[in-house]
């Protein structure tokens, strides 16, 4: 199986190598920069579960029409539009679209780009980051990709695809709910990201002050409310476990997004936050908290472009 990875950055790069290292045939699709520093160093990844060295296949947009049997896809909401030009001439009958992305807003720009059938669902859970040199540092024991039919079904691709991860140095997990798990990390990330750069914090202090618990169990009532009222598919105990999770996490840990605003780079809270605002006033449902997170958000991004 042809497998394009779109992306190689600390994500991409390192399920991609993931695979590569596993004896997975792996094309990488990246950016000219990326690629030069790629071709210098080679793919390297410092990490707990072992790191590897690897020299990848790579290609930039508009290098060819070679066809892939599987495109995976990693990079930020923003970029989707451009990645689906550049990924246009890579995907032919039968090629099978995984999508990594946050949030679900980005399955239909997809479905409507190469079909129904071609997209099935995917979410990862990881922390990595890319160093000076560009190396891939993943420190913390959670690099799990989950993916799944949106069908429910057991499809022969997807038998090909339990396959082809069997055996990486990386949890690969098969879900039959695919649909539920992603609205589930969605619910999660748009609630951690937003709080988390809304108050300039790791989620420690915000959690540790009183004031701060009822704000996150708050923000996480109204986004599941406004998710269970346009039909998402999440359980009935996910508050708690999200509270609980957040409540077990790091002192330190900050959303990406968080990080991304104090480095002033392009944020995804319209794929976020925006997306499911636009929702709730759809539905003329009262959203005070996502609201409050959304203006600071796009306050930042209006100050970030001037």
């Amino acid at each position: 199986m042809k497998i394009l990875m779109v992306g190689a950055g600390a994500v991409g790069g390192y399920f991609g190598g993931r695979l590569l290292e596993n004896g997975a045939d792996v094309t990488f699709l990246v950016r000219e920069k990326r690629r030069g520093q790629l071709e210098q160093t080679g793919l390297n990844i410092d990490s707990v579960h072992g790191n590897i060295s690897l020299t990848p296949r790579l290609l930039t947009a508009g290098e060819s029409n070679e066809p892939f049997d599987l495109v995976i896809i990693s990079v930020k909401a923003y970029h989707l539009s451009g990645v689906i030009e550049d990924i246009r001439p890579h995907v032919a009958k039968g090629t099978t679209v995984l999508p990594l992305l946050n949030g679900t807003a980005h399955v239909r720009q997809l479905i409507e780009a190469f079909g129904e059938a071609a997209v099935i669902g995917g979410l990862c859970f990881i922390e990595t980051t890319l160093d000076e040199e560009g190396t891939i540092i993943q420190k913390s024991p959670v690099h799990r990709l989950t993916y799944g039919e949106r069908t429910r079904e057991l499809t022969p691709r997807i038998k090909k695809l339990q396959a082809l991860f069997d055996g990486a140095k990386a949890s690969f997990v098969l879900s039959d709910h695919i649909n539920r798990d992603m609205w589930h990390k969605y619910l999660f990330i748009t609630a951690m990201s937003g709080l988390t750069s809304l108050m300039a914090a790791p989620i420690g202090p915000i959690r540790g002050m009183e004031a701060g618990q009822r704000t996150i169990e708050a923000f996480l009532q109204e986004l599941a409310s406004i998710m269970r009222k346009a039909g998402a598919p999440i359980e009935e105990d996910i508050i708690e476990r999200h509270l609980r999770t957040m409540n077990e996490m790091d002192e330190e840990m900050k959303s990406s997004m968080q990080r991304d605003m104090e480095k002033l780079l392009p944020i995804e809270a319209d794929h976020l936050q925006g997306y499911l605002l636009g929702k709730a006033r759809k539905m003329d449902l009262s959203a005070p908290i996502l609201e409050t997170v959304y203006t600071k958000l796009a306050l930042y991004e209006r100050e970030r472009r001037d």
